[in-house]
């Protein structure tokens, strides 16, 4: 069967979080986007772990069900943690997901790393240790626990970060390195991106929503095929550890010029700058004279041993796609949190199903006889015939479906 996992989220606990992050909240999103396995995010907090433990109770195959509602859903445990140390000179700041088989685990962990950093401080606690070192602690808790660096390419808080990271994943765990199986892409790069770098071959590139909103969840999302009596927290693991590509059909993203980081730049400015085409001296900002943040795209090049367009014959290719609710507003000619969007999101969602089928799998045609306009922003999206704005230093990128150009497909309607 074919199952939609976002294993990387926060809850209400978390710094700029949204106060819906909770249990109910999480599982009502999931429902509407069609997510099949969600990942709990933030167990190192003792307050949000009381709650997972209230309202999820583990069902014998290393994941977590609701004791009250969606029986299909399932949780699996995860958490990210934030290693800020020096080494080699210069101060590291790496972000790492956790994946863990169960509560006593988790336990366990929280135990240890109470005399290390503040666990009630934030959902994703500072910990004054290395990434190595960390590892290091979670495997040798539980050699089950699967350790993921996070968001791997965006410039403050990653592996290969440009500000505070490290030219190759032996560099940072050194002798541990074999136990590093995955890596997540991060929105402002995609698989395709990193392909370029042969010391991925045997790295599983995943993609997750980093959602800090009900709303964001799944906003890139992994793809398996997975047998009903195989549905595990091991067969996940086991997928990701092997790069299995005939359990692994592709991941779900953002087209990576819409992240954040993805150009070079520096926002106060308004300088950004496509490192393939300009680089300014130094890396400093033409207008104030301070550094430039260095986005995904550049270091990337930066890293690379193979030529753009490389294509991977281990894995397929990823999908890249907008949310219905941009399409949505662009279709409407609104913002995407007005009124107006949130009514008919939720109208398309009760008459077609959840989003990711409505964006991946509904017809067209079906679509286009309730609002031909956005069953046509769907196929352009699709086809990739979009428009793109990169992001830079912090400021989001812009995704536009419809061109001006493009003559109207029928009259506007909508569901109400």
């Amino acid at each position: 069967m074919r199952i939609i996992a976002d294993f990387h989220l926060h809850s209400k606990y978390s710094r700029a979080t949204s106060r819906d992050m909770d249990i109910a909240h999480i599982s009502e999103w999931a429902k509407h986007k069609g997510i099949d396995i969600i990942g709990t995010g933030d167990f190192t907090h003792p307050f949000w772990l009381g709650e997972i433990k209230n309202n999820l109770g583990e069902d014998g195959s290393g994941l977590l069900k609701l004791k009250n509602g969606n029986k299909n859903l399932k949780f699996i445990l995860t958490t990210e943690l934030s290693s800020i140390y020096t080494q080699g000179g210069k101060v590291r700041k790496v972000h790492t997901i956790i994946f863990v088989p169960d509560i006593r685990t988790v336990e366990t962990i929280n135990d240890k790393l109470t005399g290390i950093g503040n666990l009630y401080s934030d959902g994703r606690p500072i910990l004054g240790l290395s990434a190595k070192d960390l590892a290091k602690i979670i495997l040798d808790i539980n050699p089950d626990c699967l350790i993921v660096p996070a968001h791997a390419w965006t410039p403050w808080f990653s592996v290969f970060g440009s500000n505070s990271g490290f030219d190759s994943l032996q560099e940072c765990y050194e002798e541990l390195t074999p136990y590093i199986n995955s890596i997540e892409t991060g929105l402002s790069s995609d698989p395709e991106m990193n392909w370029r770098l042969s010391a991925l071959d045997k790295i599983t590139l995943i993609s997750n929503s980093d959602a800090h909103s009900p709303a964001n969840l799944g906003r890139e999302a992994n793809v398996f095929e997975i047998e009903e009596n195989k549905f595990s927290y091991d067969e996940i693991v086991d997928i990701l550890r092997k790069k299995d590509s005939k359990r692994f059909l592709n991941t779900i993203e953002f087209f990576p010029e819409e992240g954040k980081y993805h150009f070079d730049g520096h926002r106060n400015c308004k300088i950004v700058a496509d490192p393939t085409k300009q680089k300014y001296p130094g890396n400093i900002c033409p207008v104030c004279g301070r550094k430039l943040t260095i986005g995904v795209m550049n270091r990337v090049e930066e890293l690379a041993d193979r030529e753009p367009g490389y294509q991977s014959d281990i894995f397929p290719v990823s999908k890249h796609l907008v949310p219905l609710s941009e399409i949505i507003a662009e279709s409407f000619g609104v913002q995407g949190k007005s009124k107006k969007v949130e009514e008919e999101y939720f109208s398309l969602i009760r008459h077609f199903g959840p989003e990711f089928e409505i964006l991946l799998e509904r017809p067209l045609d079906e679509i286009a006889k309730v609002n031909p306009k956005i069953a046509q922003g769907i196929e352009n999206m699709r086809k990739g015939k979009v428009t793109l704005e990169p992001g830079y230093d912090g400021v989001y990128g812009r995704v536009k479906v419809f061109d001006k150009k493009e003559p109207e497909a029928q009259q506007q309607t909508s569901l109400f």
